[in-house]
């Protein structure tokens, strides 16, 4: 005889003290199956309860509840940045916390966890301000930001970890905290692209930019001179402003495309990208207009496949434009990215490439061959190689804040940073990689 099933104690005992300001949903209710999804559609997670918060009382409710009863922890918003199904977790779902403050003077933006960038340059545009946003005005402000933010102003004005002023944030203990240079330094520069393993945040506040307009959009060219136009590339990156952002996308569909934004006068932008339309050869589309920066998003390719290069050699070159079956983009870095100081990214990479597939064993080895072996945060569809998007000083620097603020590893989903082992002679900021990078430029 089979025994009796046994009940669901954790599962009742939370049906029992769980109190949010906002929605909960159970398996079998409606809003459970809307609202449990991420964006990745290859992901179908079965949580054991989706909590939409309604404000950072929630969000701390929530923590202390899956503690409570030892249920893994998950956050989602807009699900961008999804990579994993939480199975069994309470999913806390922040994307009704929305909402932006704009202080002009100060040039400074203050937004809700669950605030998209659409909302952001919604409410800049009208003072002519810009934040360092990303290719989608649908994703996430918090999550793209604690990855790192690599956007289309970045060369000109770093990544948008890298313009955090100020965060707040329930750590592993339920308590909130507001962080910045001068309250428990190390924790924000942790949260200034280090991922959300640190605590759940629940508003942001970033500096913004006197960009109004720029010259953007892409150029479609045929294929047939994409080694031509890559090897220009290499050496064109060498000798362009950092005003100047661009990549070279090489599509599914025979096309070669390049992407371009210049926060400048439009006469000179198309003056500096003139030797690479040459190389490119004769034009298929001219999509190049001047516009708001906040109407000026030019999307991306998925990454399936991204590794920072040291250069487009030429191996690299010849395996990625015998690459029929796959989207490729090949992104120029450098500028105020490489000169600051930041948990984020590794910054001595001029270039990265991206694949939207596995690439064939010819691209594989090639990317061995010339790439760095690192990846980013915001392109890593893969949370075990989360440490290659550190370097190894900032890396350990990450453990050891996490040490500090969550001993236990209670936030583990996703992109998570373990904690170092205890070390009773370690006090915050006690490493010079992390008392050099807690200074926020």
């Amino acid at each position: 005889m089979n025994p009796a099933p046994r009940p669901d104690l954790t599962g009742m005992t939370i049906r029992r003290t769980l109190r949010m300001d906002g929605p909960v949903h159970w398996p079998g209710d409606d809003g459970y199956d809307a609202y449990r999804k991420p964006l990745n559609p290859d992901l179908d997670p079965r949580p054991a309860v989706v909590v939409r918060a309604a404000g950072p009382a929630d969000v701390r409710r929530a923590v202390l509840a899956a503690r409570r009863d030892a249920l893994p922890l998950a956050v989602q918003a807009t699900g961008h940045g999804t990579h994993v199904a939480h199975d069994g977790a309470l999913l806390l779902h922040t994307g009704a916390m929305t909402s932006v403050q704009v202080d002009p003077d100060r040039r400074v933006a203050r937004v809700a966890a669950g605030t998209r960038w659409r909302d952001v340059l919604d409410a800049t545009a009208p003072f002519g301000l810009a934040p360092l946003s990303g290719s989608s005005p649908d994703v996430g402000v918090v999550g793209y930001t604690l990855g790192g933010g690599l956007g289309w102003l970045a060369r000109a004005h770093g990544l948008a970890a890298d313009s955090v002023l100020r965060a707040q944030v329930v750590t592993a203990d339920g308590t909130l905290r507001t962080v910045d240079a001068d309250r428990e330094p190390e924790l924000c520069w942790a949260l200034r692209g280090g991922g959300a393993s640190f605590g759940v945040v629940t508003a942001l506040e970033f500096r913004l930019h006197p960009v109004d307009r720029v010259y953007a959009g892409a150029v479609t060219f045929g294929r047939d001179r994409a080694a031509e136009t890559l090897a220009c590339y290499r050496r064109w990156i060498e000798r362009v402003p950092d005003a100047l952002s661009t990549a070279v996308l090489l599509t599914r569909d025979g096309k070669l495309v390049v992407k371009a934004m210049y926060a400048g006068d439009p006469d000179r932008g198309r003056a500096l990208l003139a030797p690479l339309w040459r190389a490119a050869g004769p034009v298929v589309d001219d999509g190049m207009r001047v516009v708001e920066y906040a109407r000026a998003a030019m999307g991306g390719t998925f990454a399936r496949t991204f590794d920072q290069v040291r250069a487009l050699d030429d191996e690299l070159v010849a395996a990625l434009v015998a690459e029929p079956d796959a989207g490729v983009e090949i992104r120029h870095w450098g500028g105020r990215i490489a000169r600051d100081c930041g948990a984020a990214a590794h910054r001595d990479a001029p270039l990265s490439v991206i694949l939207d597939t596995v690439p064939s064993p010819r691209v594989a080895a090639a990317l061995r061959g010339a790439g760095l072996g690192s990846s980013f945060l915001n392109f890593l569809p893969d949370p075990a190689r989360t440490a290659t998007a550190f370097t190894p000083e900032n890396w350990t620097a990450l453990r050891r804040v996490k040490a500090a603020y969550d001993p236990e590893n209670f936030f583990r989903a996703g992109h998570a940073v373990p904690p170092a082992p205890a070390d009773p002679n370690y006090l915050p900021c006690g490493s010079a990689a992390l008392s050099a990078a807690t200074t926020l430029s």
